[in-house]
């Protein structure tokens, strides 16, 4: 099975990019299932319905969410209807939506996408370990799953790199988000699960991770509070990572880095 996984959507320049270039890059690439992380995809903080919409008809499959999942309120009352939009696991019992959703894909195989969020320097949330281990005591790689995705929205590459050896040789794909800067680690671990610390962003990447560079330089300079921060609308680099699994095993072939458009050098997958 071939996964596209796309970091962290930040504003309108990116929604432009991923809408525009994910149906060219699932035919080029052969992928089966897309993932894109939507956090930040309405002007850097939430995600509208609508978005999500529009996403989903570029042929994005599931979409992920994070610490800004509640920005846009109307997606509260939307997201129960919305199984494919998935919002953090370890959200209080009772939190509106899921944590994880099961979806086909072609050949009449099935993936698991989770969603779950590291604690480390971000609000106090439950045990995304515990959490994940009970969720796969119910679904088994290479059994009732041919793939499983998981992407941990979190702050610390020590967070994500431990959550990454916990789940080696039980899931497919570990990968992080929220950062909004690729990470060159991009592998396969030892017992079969690739991994990347951060996808890094689908946004302008002439700004601080996303956002108009004179604004969030200033509130570093002042350390005061300033006006809202706005996404930069520069051309958009779309960064994300292509993993190939084994249909019999779900364990990961390779890994391999996308970068393409905008600021950063480029990395086109073979």
């Amino acid at each position: 099975m071939r996964i596209l996984f796309l970091g962290d959507v930040v504003g309108r320049s990116g929604r432009d990019a991923v809408e525009a270039r994910l149906p060219e890059l699932r035919r080029r690439l052969s992928v089966d299932l897309a993932v894109v992380n939507g956090e930040n995809a309405s002007h850097g903080f939430g995600l509208a319905p609508a978005m999500a919409d529009s996403l989903f008809a570029a042929g994005c499959d599931v979409i992920t969410l994070g610490n800004h999942a509640w920005d846009r309120r109307e997606l509260i009352g939307h997201i129960g209807n919305a199984p494919r939009i998935v919002r953090p696991l370890n959200f209080p019992p009772g939190t509106p939506g899921q944590g994880s959703v099961m979806v086909e894909v072609p050949g009449g195989r099935r993936a698991l996408v989770c969603n779950v969020m590291g604690r480390l320097f971000m609000d106090p949330m439950d045990d995304p370990f515990r959490l994940v281990a009970d969720l796969l005591s119910r679904h088994r790689l290479g059994g009732t799953m041919q793939a499983i995705v998981v992407d941990i929205h979190a702050e610390a590459t020590s967070e994500k790199l431990a959550f990454g050896h916990f789940l080696d040789g039980k899931v497919s794909l570990v990968v992080g988000t929220h950062t909004h800067v690729p990470t060159a680690d991009h592998r396969v671990l030892p017992g079969g699960t690739a991994f990347q610390s951060d996808a890094g962003m689908c946004g302008d990447y002439d700004s601080v991770i996303g956002m108009n560079k004179e604004g969030a330089t200033l509130r570093f300079v002042r350390k005061m509070p300033g006006e809202r921060l706005q996404p930069a609308d520069g051309e958009a680099t779309i960064c994300g990572v292509l993993v190939e699994t084994d249909d019999a095993t779900g364990l990961a072939r390779w890994a391999r880095p996308l970068r393409i458009g905008g600021q950063l050098s480029e990395a086109m997958p073979d």
